[in-house]
């Protein structure tokens, strides 16, 4: 049993974990995108067996990188406009989001000096559909910027 000095251990084993945010619309990613953070996108569907897999892969992501990066969810029933722009053809698809890094020519140096503030253009910069290993995804938000935060 537990001692009744400390009532608030008994609460802590079940403390619930964060969970990777759904989205509701396009102004939504366009809001995400604007904080320079890479974006790993789930565009999933109710009922659909490998979206439930993936659904604890990408809590279990959002949970290690917090705030270095924004891992969100995507119910396509809900968001046809979005799922018209990405091209969602199956579910779960995956869509990384993420600023393009600067290249060394000198052509793209000048073009990129050219822009509005100077800042870069998001594009998508990786795609999978189907069950995707967690430490690909991993490796994925990564080497575009996301770090782990400390557990």
């Amino acid at each position: 049993m537990f001692s009744p000095r400390e009532p608030h251990q008994r609460y802590t084993l079940f403390k619930r974990k964060p969970k990777a945010p759904k989205i509701h619309s396009m102004a939504e990613i366009d809001q995400l995108t604007s904080s320079g953070k890479p974006v790993l996108i789930d565009f999933y569907q109710v009922g659909c067996a490998p979206c439930q897999v993936m659904d604890g892969i990408m809590n279990e992501l959002a949970r290690e990188y917090g705030e270095s990066a924004h891992v969100v969810k995507a119910d396509i029933a809900y968001m046809p406009d979005v799922m018209q722009k990405f091209k969602i053809r199956s579910t779960p698809t995956m869509v990384l989001l993420s600023t393009a890094s600067p290249k060394k020519s000198k052509k793209n140096r000048n073009r990129q000096a050219g822009t509005p503030g100077g800042q870069r253009a998001v594009t998508q910069r990786w795609r999978a559909s189907g069950l995707v290993q967690k430490d690909q995804l991993a490796r994925l938000l990564e080497s575009n910027g996301a770090q782990k935060t400390s557990i």
